[in-house]
């Protein structure tokens, strides 16, 4: 095999979710594509690599900072929305039905990995409620063991702080599920069920 393909199949290999197979079907598929269409799509990654980064407030990728949520005016700045990854930001905002901030965590604590507090942005969640007026924070992590532990952890943070109701989705979503792959009415369902979080 031509090294060119072989290095293309290797890159496409390392991305999520796609195998040796699908990514020898891919390589093919854009050699076999309109060159220029090729090209958009090769320039479109390095763009989005080059302009995108983490908003400075909530951690979301944007390409301005801060992002457009936490710019505006007509969210309500009193609730804040936590969970894992910054997809998840675009699934709450596909139901229609929270109109609060965010805080991303790019991330569960995950013990046996070596990922643990200090790898996630649960700092600055904490020194965003020192200066912002939040009066809830949404635990939104998915209901996977690993989330419920991130859950935990952040709710034995914020125990000592007054005045914040700490909350969690409901679980409609199915234990060891994973936010982004529920459809929208699910997804509102289960933050408008939310509930206080307590320690089990």
């Amino acid at each position: 095999m031509e090294k060119p393909l072989e290095e293309l199949i290797y890159r496409l290999s390392r991305l999520p979710g796609i195998g040796i197979k699908t990514a020898r079907r891919l390589s093919y598929f854009l050699l076999e594509s309109d060159e220029g269409e090729v090209k958009k799509l090769a320039e479109s990654i390095v763009e989005a690599k080059e302009k995108i980064s983490e908003c400075s407030i909530c951690h979301d990728y944007t390409d301005t900072d801060p992002c457009t949520i936490c710019r505006s005016d007509r969210r309500d700045r009193s609730v804040v929305c936590v969970v894992e990854r910054p997809q998840d930001v675009q699934v709450m905002e596909q139901t229609g039905k929270y109109n609060g901030l965010y805080h991303v965590l790019h991330g569960v604590i995950v013990p046996e990995r070596g990922v643990v507090p200090g790898d996630l942005r649960i700092k600055e969640l904490l020194e965003r409620l020192k200066h912002e007026d939040i009066k809830e924070v949404i635990l939104a992590t998915n209901p996977t063991k690993d989330g419920d532990t991130t859950a935990r952890y952040i709710a034995r943070m914020l125990s000592d702080v007054e005045g914040i109701r700490v909350s969690r989705i409901a679980h409609g979503i199915p234990v060891g599920g994973d936010l982004e792959y529920y459809d929208n009415l699910t997804v509102a369902t289960a933050l408008a069920h939310r509930t206080d979080f307590k320690e089990s």
